[in-house]
């Protein structure tokens, strides 16, 4: 068989590929992950004590306003990774620019407060479980999206496909943890969920290879 023979028999009744179905699953793949980590985090530990106090909520919209909007990004990302030369329509200054006005807030906090209220305000009481739940409960929604991409997707660039994963499903957990947390300190909340969200994205990029090859 010769070469044009062979390139035309192979290029014959190929169809489009469904990037809106894909878009579909992989957010779809993030809402299950995300309700898989908020249920287990209410069996585990439970709302926090004073989820009818209207004032908490406050709280509690701040931190999802910063969770939220790291995943708006990734996920917004992620739709567009998961085509062959996707990454190149990904920008990294966008994506960082949440964390960068995290630590602002947080070098603002402290610099308005006494230097005896730092320790209070950066540790809270349960800085431990924060570090502890957020990266641990993300692998529910980061499977759910490496699977989808994994299934479904074509990313080139395995790093960061798999960094993007991992800061959704980093900024998921944290709006599911944000619901049990009490500890509401700006520089809290810039901190340690700053830096959970950052971790889950570095595991990301260094699986990612691994678990999204072709």
């Amino acid at each position: 068989m010769r070469t044009d023979d062979l390139v035309n028999m192979l290029s014959t009744n190929l169809d489009a590929v469904d990037w809106r179905g894909i878009s579909r699953r992989i957010l779809g793949g993030a809402a299950l992950g995300a309700i898989l980590a908020l249920v287990v985090m209410m069996l585990l530990f439970g709302a926090r004590t004073d989820v009818f106090d209207l004032r908490a909520w406050i709280f509690v919209g701040i931190k999802f306003a910063f969770a939220g909007a790291i995943i708006g990004l990734s996920l917004a990302y992620l739709l567009r990774i998961a085509r062959p030369s996707g990454e190149k329509r990904v920008s990294l200054t966008l994506i960082a620019l949440p964390f960068v006005l995290a630590f602002v807030v947080l070098a603002v906090s402290l610099a308005m407060a006494p230097p005896a209220d730092w320790r209070t305000m950066i540790f809270g009481q349960h800085w431990l479980l924060c570090i502890t739940c957020i990266p641990l409960n993300a692998i529910f929604p980061f499977a759910a999206i490496v699977f989808v991409m994994r299934q479904f997707g074509a990313p080139t660039h395995l790093a960061q496909a798999g960094a993007l994963a991992g800061l959704a499903g980093g900024s998921i957990s944290a709006v599911v943890y944000a619901l049990h947390c009490t500890d509401d300190s700006l520089a809290f909340v810039a901190l340690w969920y700053g830096l959970t969200i950052g971790l889950c994205a570095v595991v990301g990029a260094l699986l990612g290879p691994r678990l999204l090859h072709w």
